[in-house]
C-alpha cells in the first residue's frame, strides 16, 4: 500500500485546527460528548499518516485476530465435548441461541458507548469480559454454569470484534476499508490448519477444561500491540494544535456530574429497548431447542411460559421503540432506506443460514462421515480459510473498482450453490469430498458477501452514524445466528431421537446415541450395524436442515438486490449528504435502475 493511499482519509486533518462549534449548554445531551470523542479519534488517526504507521496498525490487528480467531476455531469443538460430558450434547444449539442473543444486545451497547467513552476504553472492557467468561466456562460443572460463562465470553468476543472493526474503520478510507477490515481475518490462513493440530494434541475428550482456560491470558496478550498503538497515537495527538483547541471543551459528565450522566446514558443506550429485545427474542427462540429430545416437553409450563412471554414482549418492544425511546435501538431515520434495511436483511439471513446448515457440522463430521478430530476441525474451518485467502486479493482488487453491489449479488448466488451441495452430501464416507467442496465454495461466497455488505452501508452514511449502522449490521447478524441455531436445534431435537429409535430399535442405544454421541461411537465403531443406523439417522435430520438453509438463500438474493451501490471514495465516511438526510442517495445504482426498467416495461406490456 502506498503512502498516498494509506493516508488519503486523513490528509486534511494534520493541517486543520478544530474549534468548538458545539458549546456545552445546560440542556444539551450526550451528542456534544459524542462529537468531542469522534473529533479526538480523528486527530489520533491523523497521527499515523505514514505507510509504516498503517503497516503497524494492520500487523497489530493481525496479531489480535490471530488470538481470538484461533480461540474461535477451537472453542466450538471444546463446547461440543463439554456439553457431551454433561450428557447434554443436544443443548449445543441452546447455548448458541443464548450467547447469540446476548451478543446482539452487547454490540448495540458497545457501539454506543464507544462514541461516548472512546474506542480504547471499550476495547479493554471487552477483553475483561472475554477473560472472565473464559474462566467461568473452564470451571463449569454443568451446562447451566457453562452457558453463564458463555454469556460473558460472547459479550467480550463481540465487543472485541466490533471495537476492532471500528478502530480499523477510523483509520481507513472507504476505498481501502475492505483491506483493513479483512486484516483480523488473515490469521485464518494459518489457523485453519493449525487448529486441527491444537485440538488433536489437546485431547479435548479428557482436558477440555484446561483447553478453554488457557485463552483467558492468550487473547489479552494478543491484543497488547493494538492497545500500545492506541496509547502511542493518543500521546502524539496531545502535542498537536488540534488537540489543544478542543482540550478545554467539557464532556457531558464534566459539565453535569455523575447522576445526570447516568440518566442520560440510560436513554442513550436505550436500556429498556435492549432488555425488551433480548428477553423477547430469547424467550421465543430458546424453548424451540429444548422442547424435543427423548421425551417431548411441549406440555411443560416451564417452556410454554417463556414462549408466551416472548410473544407478549415483542409488540411492547415495538411500541417502546416507536413511542417512548429517545435513542431507539433501530433508528427509523436510518432503517427506512433500502441501503440500511437491505443490508440488515442480508446480515440476518447470513447468520440464519450459517447456523441452520452448520450448527452441528462438527458432530456430523465425526459421527456420520468418520472424520478424525483433526480432520473435522480443519474441514469445519475450511470456508473461513478460503474466504481469507480470496479476500486478500479481492480487497485489493476492489480498491480499483469502487463498487460492491454486483459482487454481493454474486456472493448470494454462490451461497445457493453451496447449500445445494450440503443437501446432497450429508453423511457417509462418500460425503467427505462433497463437504470439502461445499466448504470451499461457501468460503468464496463469504468473500463477496459478509464484509462487503457492511462496507456497502458504511459507505452510504456519515462518520457520526458509522458506529450505529455497523452495530446494527452485526446485531442483526447475531440475531440471525440465534434464529438459525434455534431452528437447527428444533429440527435436531424434534427428529433425531425418533430417527435413531426407529433405526436402532433400542431405547437404551437411541438415548445414548442422542445424548452422548462421542462416547457412543467409541463403542460402536465405523461399519458396525449400530453405527450405520446412526449415520442414516444423521443424514435424515441433516436433510431437513439443508432444505431450510437452501430455501432462505432466495430472500438473501432479494435483499442483496435491494442494496444501494454507493462508490468507495478516499474519505473515512460519506460527506456529501443532503441536509435532513442520514444517507447519501445521490449516487447511481445501475443494477437497481436496470431492474426497475425491466419491471416498468413488463408492466406496460400487461396494461
Amino acid at each position: 500500500m502506498s503512502k498516498d493511499n494509506a493516508s488519503s482519509a486523513h490528509a486534511d486533518l494534520k493541517n486543520e485546527v478544530y474549534v468548538d462549534v458545539e458549546k456545552v449548554t445546560p440542556g444539551c445531551t450526550l451528542k456534544t460528548t459524542k462529537s468531542l470523542v469522534i473529533r479526538k479519534t480523528e486527530i489520533m488517526a491523523a497521527q499515523y499518516d505514514r505507510w509504516y504507521h498503517h503497516a503497524i496498525i494492520l500487523f497489530s490487528a493481525f496479531i489480535c485476530g490471530y488470538g481470538y480467531g484461533l480461540d474461535g476455531s477451537v472453542r466450538y469443538v471444546y463446547t461440543s465435548y463439554a456439553v457431551s460430558s454433561y450428557s447434554d450434547h443436544p443443548l449445543i444449539s441452546t447455548i448458541t441461541v443464548v450467547t447469540a442473543i446476548i451478543s446482539a444486545a452487547s454490540q448495540i451497547v458497545f457501539a454506543r458507548l464507544s462514541d461516548v467513552f472512546g474506542r480504547l476504553s471499550l476495547f479493554i472492557t471487552a477483553l475483561l469480559f472475554y477473560a472472565v467468561g473464559t474462566i467461568i466456562q473452564s470451571q463449569a460443572t454443568d451446562v447451566q454454569k457453562y452457558a453463564a460463562g458463555a454469556i460473558f465470553w460472547s459479550t467480550g468476543y463481540v465487543g472485541l470484534l466490533l471495537i476492532l472493526i471500528l478502530i480499523l474503520s477510523d483509520f481507513s478510507s472507504l476505498r481501502w476499508r475492505l483491506v483493513y477490515q479483512f486484516a483480523p481475518s488473515w490469521p485464518y490462513i494459518i489457523n485453519t490448519w493449525f487448529a486441527g493440530t491444537v485440538t488433536a494434541r489437546a485431547n479435548p475428550q479428557e482436558h477440555w477444561s484446561w483447553d478453554i482456560a488457557m485463552w483467558a491470558f492468550i487473547v489479552p496478550l494478543s491484543a497488547l500491540p493494538m492497545i500500545f498503538c492506541m496509547l502511542h497515537m493518543r500521546f502524539k495527538a496531545r502535542k498537536t494544535e488540534q488537540w489543544a483547541a478542543i482540550k478545554d471543551e467539557k464532556s457531558f459528565f464534566q459539565s453535569h456530574g455523575l447522576i445526570r450522566t447516568l440518566v442520560e446514558l440510560f436513554w442513550k443506550l436505550d436500556i429498556v429497548g435492549v432488555l425488551l429485545m433480548t428477553i423477547s427474542v430469547g424467550c421465543i427462540l430458546a424453548p424451540l431447542t429444548l422442547a424435543g429430545g427423548v421425551k417431548s416437553k411441549w406440555s411443560n409450563p416451564h417452556l410454554i411460559g417463556p414462549l408466551v412471554l416472548g410473544f407478549v414482549l415483542l409488540p411492547l418492544f415495538m411500541i417502546w421503540e416507536s413511542k417512548a425511546a429517545k435513542y431507539p435501538v433501530v433508528p427509523y431515520g436510518l432503517i427506512k432506506d433500502r441501503a440500511v434495511w437491505g443490508a440488515l436483511g442480508c446480515q440476518f439471513l447470513i447468520g440464519f443460514i450459517y447456523n441452520a446448515v452448520a450448527g452441528y457440522i462438527y458432530t456430523i463430521l465425526i459421527v456420520a462421515v468418520n472424520e478424525s478430530v483433526k480432520s473435522a476441525t480443519v474441514i469445519s474451518s475450511l470456508s473461513s480459510f478460503v474466504s481469507t485467502v480470496a479476500s486478500t486479493f479481492f480487497s485489493l482488487y476492489i480498491t480499483r473498482c469502487t463498487k460492491l453491489k454486483g459482487y454481493i449479488i454474486g456472493g448470494c448466488g454462490i451461497w445457493m450453490l453451496a447449500m445445494g451441495l450440503f443437501y446432497h452430501y450429508r453423511g457417509g464416507e462418500f460425503a467427505h469430498s462433497g463437504i470439502v467442496g461445499a466448504m470451499v465454495i461457501w468460503g468464496l461466497g463469504d468473500t463477496l458477501l459478509i464484509y462487503p455488505t457492511t462496507i456497502s452501508v458504511q459507505s452510504a452514511t456519515s462518520h457520526d452514524n458509522m458506529a450505529t449502522v455497523t452495530a446494527l449490521n452485526y446485531t442483526l447478524y447475531r440475531i440471525g445466528l440465534a434464529t438459525g441455531a434455534a431452528v437447527s436445534g428444533a429440527i435436531w431435537s424434534q427428529t433425531l431421537y425418533k430417527a435413531l429409535l426407529s433405526r436402532l430399535q433400542s431405547v437404551e442405544q437411541a438415548s445414548a446415541a442422542y445424548s452422548t454421541p462421542f462416547e457412543f461411537i467409541l463403542t460402536y465403531t465405523w461399519g458396525t450395524p449400530e453405527r450405520n443406523a446412526m449415520v442414516d439417522a444423521y443424514r435424515h435430520v441433516q436433510r431437513y436442515e439443508s432444505i431450510v438453509a437452501l430455501v432462505f438463500t432466495v430472500p438473501l438474493l432479494f435483499f442483496g438486490l435491494c442494496l444501494r451501490d454507493p462508490p468507495l471514495t478516499d474519505k473515512v465516511a460519506q460527506e456529501d449528504i443532503d441536509d435532513g438526510e442520514f444517507l447519501d442517495k445521490n449516487h447511481d445504482d445501475p443494477i437497481a435502475e436496470w431492474l426497475v426498467g425491466k419491471y416498468r416495461r413488463l408492466a406496460n406490456k400487461n396494461l
